[in-house]
């Protein structure tokens, strides 16, 4: 028993690397990028969806913030204050894990739509309250800052949930063991 667990979280990390390296590679592929950070990417969150849908919420918010810092580091970085990295990386990229939470029936897409849907939807929130606290300089004069920061987070995002949802629609039709909950 004791062989078959840690034989489990071995696979369980190494699949999280895997996931993590294929979410940093894709996100090279950026269709359009966005002035003060942001882009739209051939599916860069796909791979934590996987994990998270695979694995569990807890262990993809892990993987998600992990990936974040990950991407911070080796991509451009958009920092106004110390604390709007946190919240735009290991956060906002950790709320993808919260896909997990659909990871019971995750072979129906619409299980997987819905942890889609809710990891972009948290990820978005967090950028929206880092944009509207500490972009603030960014926004043009008169603006609402919450306005401001929901159009400018929202165009790229809800893009790139797009493309996760086509991708990740093809991998269910194509592929639906990817999707598969692991037990341990």
């Amino acid at each position: 028993m004791k062989n078959e667990t840690s034989m489990s979280n071995t696979r369980m990390l190494v699949e999280g690397g895997i996931m993590i390296a294929m979410a940093q590679a894709l996100s090279y592929l950026k269709l359009f990028k966005m002035p003060y950070g942001g882009s739209v990417t051939l599916g860069s969150m796909v791979p934590i969806f996987i994990f998270a849908i695979r694995w569990g919420a807890g262990k993809g918010f892990i993987v998600g913030a992990l990936y974040g810092i990950i991407h911070y580091l080796l991509g451009s970085k958009w920092a106004a204050h110390p604390i709007s990295i946190i919240l735009d990386y290991p956060v906002a990229y950790g709320c993808l894990g919260l896909a997990g939470l659909f990871a019971k029936k995750s072979k129906d897409f619409k299980n997987v739509f819905s942890g889609i849907l809710l990891g972009t939807f948290c990820r978005f929130l967090t950028h929206v309250i880092s944009g509207m606290i500490f972009f603030r300089s960014t926004f043009p004069e008169g603006v609402n800052p919450l306005v401001h920061s929901i159009r400018y987070n929202g165009g790229f995002l809800g893009v790139d949930m797009v493309i996760a949802l086509v991708i990740s629609w093809s991998l269910v039709q194509y592929g639906g063991h990817l999707f598969s909950k692991q037990t341990k």
